[in-house]
């Protein structure tokens, strides 16, 4: 009999057992996840590159090590002797970096894809959305010209340079009260230490970036209209970056990635665990992040140059007399002239950016570092943008509920409404706020990865090739499905053959809440073994439904949901549930007025399904609303407008936060929360989608 190992590919989030002596290339196409080769296999293209993750896993029940994969095969010592560079930039050692179509399994063993190996890029969809920003920046430019120094008046370099930006800064603010004076402005070191060569090399005229009217950040020779920033919403799956143009708030450039740390384990828990059982844990996770930044930073860079190029070119100008969106004379932006970051996350992504220990986050009472919001310099956190310029940290409001639910309150402004709004960000980590002008409440659940794919059998993150829609005929009980980067429904068309590989959050939501609406499943999610239909069957680890048959797929299998990908869901969506259920109680409300769906995966899931199955409080579907990343927003407004981040500071101290370990009721509320929708509560608003439900006799033992 062949022995069998696990193999976990990161940060797809697939997993499965894999026979030994299997290349890792061909186990990762079994699971549906596609690496990169255009050699055959052959070990010369370089282009399936793998790292192998060492550690115990504990989440995983599993020991990675090297030692787990077949030893170097000549082919790949040649490959990497040839190429010290790669090895020296990446940072990579022999034996950590892998070519996958070489190795093979002979133990337990836990997979990082880079992102250059990956077959199926992952659609991040955390896109900015359109929203009216009073532009009211921390940076400002002033132009400051000055006399040369004399024998006469051998003036320092600096103090001349103050006493010419306090003459500029009136001229340009006349009629402002309390402008700063030349003594009152400092200058940060990294800029003191060039600004001898600059002056003089611009002839005493240059342009001066002051942030927070009081410390100059850059000086530039000659004129420069326009500053940049970017803002950042690095959640535990993704990382979304904005790159702004703080003069006018333009976004000149969006991109994205997963989050490397996903890695090291898919849930805050997961990672807090490992900066606890690994001296170096802490390290390694803020090192990957800052390693992203920096590539979405000279990504964002690289796409903003060629838009504005290409702007030039179809208004019919030439490049020096290009419009001034970026620098003077149609200058490229580089790097060093970002002056300001905003960035936001969870509080376990706040600690793993700032390099704070998030040991005590992890244990009982959960407490973080730090509250309120922070102000470090870019060189301190090793980000590749001008050392001078500002890194702003939103404040976190609690244990788990951090600095992204402080951007969503700054883009949402429910502290600000009569109504009482529920705003729920939906991630592996939910977080939630209820209230209105005069009280807000908030609290934070593990909803577990399950919902954005893993966790589930056939379960993938957003890919081209993933399931995103799934409905089912509750006559003839036939699915039918829609597929990302494929037009239409899987019935339209014979295009879809051989294009599906899995399903992705937003379908595991449809699928669990069609087989409910069709009758497939049960009110306790128990599949109804006595129907008639090919499709249920009994399967290799109980009842299942067949949505794909194999012929209409690219792994060659039936993709099914399973009764554990139901109980996957059902204990997700019970958690996120009682979550709100437990705000509403403590403000004395039944129902909110509003539901706020915040987040990439929020704004793709269907509200009517998501309340089918119990997901969010019964509402009418029309105060339902997806707002986008919200949190990637309210970085983006805090980055913009100076005067939001110290409102957001006032604010976030003002949220009661809740804790739902301490609700003695939690217990029951979660059992009742298990069924779909709930065992009592009758969800009136979708009442019409289950005619025939039945009570259930259960809800005596539970309810109170």
């Amino acid at each position: 009999m062949t022995k069998k190992h696990t193999i976990i590919l990161q940060p797809s989030g697939r997993r499965g057992e894999v026979e030994e002596g299997k290349s890792i290339r061909a186990a990762a196409r079994d699971l549906g996840v596609e690496i990169e080769s255009i050699c055959a296999e052959n070990g010369t293209c370089g282009k399936c590159l793998i790292l192998v993750e060492e550690g115990r896993f504990e989440k995983y029940n599993i020991t990675s090590k090297r030692e787990n994969l077949t030893p170097l095969t000549p082919v790949e010592a040649d490959y990497f002797k040839r190429r010290p560079k790669l090895l020296q930039d990446k940072g990579w050692e022999v034996g950590q970096v892998r070519l996958s179509c070489q190795c093979q399994a002979r133990g337990d063993v836990l997979i990082n894809v880079p992102e250059e190996s990956r077959g199926n890029k992952q659609i991040v969809r955390k896109s900015a959305t359109q929203r009216e920003i009073e532009i009211k920046p921390s940076i400002r430019k002033y132009l400051v010209m000055m006399t040369p120094p004399n024998l006469e008046r051998p003036i320092a370099d600096w103090e001349r340079l103050a006493k010419g930006l306090e003459t500029s800064m009136g001229l340009v603010r006349a009629g402002e009260e309390n402008l700063p004076r030349w003594s009152d402005f400092t200058i940060d070191y990294a800029c003191l230490r060039t600004l001898s060569s600059t002056v003089r090399e611009a002839q005493w005229k240059v342009t001066v970036s002051v942030w927070q009217d009081k410390e100059v950040v850059q000086v530039q020779a000659g004129y420069h209209e326009d500053s940049y920033g970017a803002a950042v919403d690095i959640g535990s799956t993704t990382v979304a970056l904005y790159l702004c143009n703080l003069r006018t708030g333009e976004i000149l450039a969006a991109e994205s990635e997963m989050n490397p740390q996903i890695v090291y384990g898919e849930d805050v828990m997961s990672r807090i665990q490992y900066t606890i059982e690994n001296p170096d844990g802490l390290e390694k996770l803020h090192k990957a992040i800052i390693g992203t930044l920096n590539k979405l930073l000279k990504q964002a860079v690289k796409t903003a140059n060629l838009s504005l190029r290409a702007q030039a070119k179809q208004s019919g100008e030439e490049e020096e007399s290009a419009p001034r969106t970026s620098s003077p004379q149609g200058n490229d932006i580089k790097l060093e002239d970002v002056l300001e970051m905003v960035l936001v996350g969870n509080s376990t992504m706040h600690h793993l950016l700032l390099n704070l220990y998030p040991k005590h986050l992890g244990l009982a009472p959960f407490v973080p570092t730090i509250h309120k919001s922070v102000d470090v310099k870019a060189r301190e956190l090793g980000l590749h943008i001008n050392p001078s310029a500002n890194i702003h940290v939103l404040p976190t409001i609690a244990s788990f509920v951090g600095a992204d639910t402080s951007a969503m309150l700054v883009a949402e402004e429910p502290h600000k409404q009569d109504e009482n709004w529920l705003l729920i960000d939906i991630g592996t980590n939910a977080e939630l706020v209820l209230g209105n002008r005069h009280r807000l409440l908030c609290t934070s659940t593990p909803t577990g990865p399950a919902l954005e794919g893993a966790h589930v059998e056939y379960g993938m993150r957003a890919a081209p090739g993933a399931m995103e829609r799934i409905e089912i005929d509750e006559k003839t009980l036939e699915p039918r499905y829609k597929v990302i980067g494929v037009e239409g429904w899987h019935n339209d068309h014979e295009n879809f053959k051989g294009q599906v590989k899995g399903i992705c959050g937003s379908a595991i939501i449809d699928g669990v809440s069609e087989l409910f609406r069709a009758g497939i499943v049960d009110s306790r999610g128990k599949f109804k073994t006595k129907l008639e239909s090919n499709r249920l069957r009994q399967g290799p680890s109980g009842w299942e439904y067949v949505i794909a048959w194999a012929d209409e797929t690219s792994i060659g299998r039936d993709i099914p949901m399973t009764q554990q990908d139901v109980r996957q869901i059902q204990l997700a969506k019970a958690a996120l549930f009682v979550a709100a259920r437990t705000l509403l109680k403590r403000a004395n409300l039944q129902s909110p007025d509003k539901i706020i769906l915040a987040g990439g995966f929020g704004s793709y899931i269907d509200k009517e399904k998501a309340m089918l199955i119990g997901m969010i409080p019964d509402c009418e579907l029309d105060k339902v609303y997806a707002v986008g990343n919200a949190a990637g927003d309210g970085a983006r407004i805090a980055l913009l407008n100076l005067e939001k981040r110290n409102e957001i500071d006032s604010v976030a101290r003002k949220v009661e936060r809740f804790e739902l370990p301490t609700d003695p009721e939690f217990q029951n509320q979660f059992m009742l929360a298990t069924s779909l929708p709930h065992m009592s509560e009758a969800f009136e608003h979708i009442a019409h989608l289950i005619p025939n439900r039945e009570k259930d006799p259960m809800a005596k033992k539970f309810v109170k």
